[in-house]
């Protein structure tokens, strides 16, 4: 089985990161999606990040019951701050039948020389990237490893949602009914 996992704060999670996981799973090779919550990721700051259950539970919510795309807390029980490359390699050699694909957005690929072991996740993982507004692949972009997927591009942002919020605009179309409903029940992102 190819397993795409696409990492991510879902902080919270929107309709950007459902539309780049449909198309990840219908127009690629990829038989799932994985979408792994990272509790705290290194190259972030940790004070605008919801408890990493509350972030789960709104993916929960998002993907309902589609068996190709799926939820996934493994990072709650691996050492944090999370690192991309030890996750790789736990699934790895947890689930030896599976093939597993990192999908990442164009803008990940600024700050990618600083992620630990990143030649090794070049070196051992293909990679398919999808394209964000403003953002390009620069020196990885004929990398034997690295596919460039001709997603949509999505011009939305967790962060964009967060300060909407704290605005008091209303941002239900920016997110899945039942994420919107748990915002508003759990007032997140209030302040």
């Amino acid at each position: 089985m190819k397993v795409g996992l696409f990492f991510g704060s879902f902080n919270p999670i929107h309709i950007g990161h459902l539309a780049i996981a449909n198309y990840m799973v219908e127009f690629s090779d990829l038989d799932e999606i994985w979408l792994i919550i990272s509790p705290h990721n290194p190259l972030k700051k940790k004070k605008t990040l919801l408890n990493e259950f509350d972030r789960y539970k709104m993916v929960e919510l998002a993907v309902g019951d589609d068996i190709r795309i799926k939820p996934s807390n493994i990072e709650f029980s691996m050492p944090k701050p999370s690192f991309t490359i030890d996750t790789l390699t736990y699934l790895s050699e947890k689930n030896p039948n599976h093939q597993f694909v990192l999908i990442a957005g164009t803008d990940n690929f600024q700050s990618f020389h600083k992620w630990k072991n990143y030649e090794e996740i070049l070196k051992n993982y293909k990679l398919y990237i999808y394209p964000r507004p403003g953002f390009y692949l620069g020196k990885y972009e004929n990398h034997e490893s690295i596919s460039l997927i001709n997603a949509p591009q999505m011009e939305i942002s967790s962060s964009f949602i967060r300060n909407a919020i704290k605005e008091k605009k209303d941002i239900r179309y920016f997110v899945p009914d039942k994420v919107y409903d748990y915002i508003l029940k759990m007032n997140l992102y209030t302040n």
